[in-house]
């Protein structure tokens, strides 16, 4: 099938809740065979403040000793400020800027130290700052399917900061369940909805789940027309706020496997993909 899906691929959302620090060169070494797979694109890094994610101080460093002569993925990197998306900007080698903005009042509190009007603030500096510096901005709906915290949620609160973030013409947009708490059927009707709103945003998933859930998710995303899906080898990462230690990143080889039973050719690297899930050991232990 000719169908195009796009697969980003996660080791900072694998790595950054690590608590032992992974040192340089095998964050280095593990994403260069990451870039010679074939992902569309890859999540690297952050620029955040190394006291919130120690793990990521090494960010620049990093980006510095990628080896992108040979890999059609494009790089992204995560920031929680404008003060992160300045530092970010300046690297000619990275092409979407990833901002958590948060349906939920108290995680976005906890996870940028705003409010969410600040954070929408925070997303109008950026997307211009993006556009001055050739940049893509990526706005992720956190805490997309409900949260832990009983703050409001429904589906026209999603639909309304979607709208509002297509107005102000951000061109990408992840669906994301922080906490792994979507069920199909929150999946098949939120997410055409949101498609619905604009022809040109593209629109994503972000999916967190359990081992056991997580094909009915990819199942209902898919058969609502999503082409866009987050992953993370062997499934690393996730939100430490999940009430269920078991939920984390859906599973890359997971993913590919249920894509290729659709019949969809994606043109990766597998030889690269399983070099890169044996060297994962190496990185998470």
């Amino acid at each position: 099938m000719a169908e195009h899906i796009k697969i980003t691929e996660c080791p900072r959302d694998a790595m950054q809740g690590l608590y032992d620090f992974v040192p340089t060169n095998v964050k280095t070494e593990y994403i260069n065979l990451l870039l010679q797979v074939g992902f569309d694109s890859i999540d690297f890094g952050s620029f955040v403040s190394p006291n919130a994610i120690p793990q990521m101080r090494d960010t620049a460093e990093v980006l510095s000793k990628l080896d992108l002569d040979n890999t059609r993925s494009k790089l992204l990197a995560i920031i929680a400020n404008y003060r992160g998306a300045e530092d970010a900007v300046v690297h000619p080698e990275i092409h979407y800027l990833g901002y958590p903005f948060s349906i939920s009042e108290t995680f976005q509190l906890r996870n940028t130290n705003t409010t969410i009007e600040q954070a929408f603030d925070n997303v109008k500096r950026i997307n211009e700052l993006c556009a001055a510096n050739n940049k893509n901005l990526l706005i992720y709906l956190s805490m997309g399917f409900g949260n832990p915290y009983g703050d409001e949620w429904d589906t026209e609160i999603v639909q309304y900061w979607a709208q509002k973030m297509i107005d102000e013409g951000i061109g990408y947009i992840a669906l994301s369940d922080t906490i792994g708490i979507a069920t199909p059927e929150q999946i098949t009707s939120l997410y055409p909805a949101l498609t619905k709103l604009s022809e040109i945003t593209e629109f994503g998933v972000h999916l967190h789940s359990t081992p056991d859930t997580w094909q009915e998710k990819v199942a209902a995303a898919y058969e609502s027309g999503c082409k866009k899906f987050d992953a993370a080898l062997k499934g690393y990462g996730g939100c430490p706020m999940a009430k269920d230690e078991l939920t984390g990143n859906i599973a890359t080889e997971n993913l590919i496997a249920y894509l290729l039973h659709q019949n969809i050719n994606m043109g990766l690297n597998l030889d690269k993909l399983s070099e890169a899930m044996d060297y994962s050991g190496k990185v998470f232990g």
